[in-house]
């Protein structure tokens, strides 16, 4: 039995793709990410290694982008580590997710799909039918947000004072 951890290659690339969707995964909204799991048909048997549990990690900052580091706070995060196995999976994959809050089921929920993609069988599937959906969806929510925010602006303006 193989268990991959991630994607099957390794590489800087590949890195930045699975940064990329656990970007989307995690800020996602997490009704839409539930639901997207509860749809996906055939699902493998899922196996929790870790969690889901609820813990605190410390914010760190820095003054300018070249200061020193300083302790800004602390943030609660969700994370989960997931095992899919069986079918419809062509080998043991491991996933793993840190979710902003205290929500359970979606930390859950982007564990199995991570786990999801590092396999290639499911792979394209995943990022077309959730990945893409979720990121059209953030996108349209960020327009939308952006739109009202150009609404409400304010101009400044000032009278230049001719002195005498």
């Amino acid at each position: 039995m193989s268990v991959t951890t991630g994607p099957a290659t390794v590489g800087s690339e590949v890195n930045a793709e699975r940064q990329e969707w656990m970007r989307i995964l995690a800020s996602a909204d997490s009704v839409a990410v539930e639901d997207a799991w509860e749809q996906w048909q055939p699902k493998p048997h899922t196996q929790n290694i870790r969690g889901p549990e609820v813990g605190l990690v410390m914010i760190r900052a820095r003054t300018d982008s070249a200061g020193p580091r300083f302790n800004l706070g602390e943030a609660t995060v969700t994370r989960a580590t997931v095992r899919l196995h069986g079918e419809p999976m062509s080998e043991d994959t491991v996933g793993t997710a840190y979710v902003l809050g205290t929500d359970l089921a979606h930390s859950q929920a982007a564990a199995q799909f991570d786990a999801l993609l590092a396999d290639p069988a499911q792979h394209d599937r995943v990022i077309a039918e959730v990945i893409e959906p979720l990121q059209a969806a953030q996108t349209e929510q960020d327009q939308a947000r952006r739109a009202q925010e150009r609404s409400t602006q304010v101009d400044f303006f000032t009278v230049a004072r001719e002195h005498e």
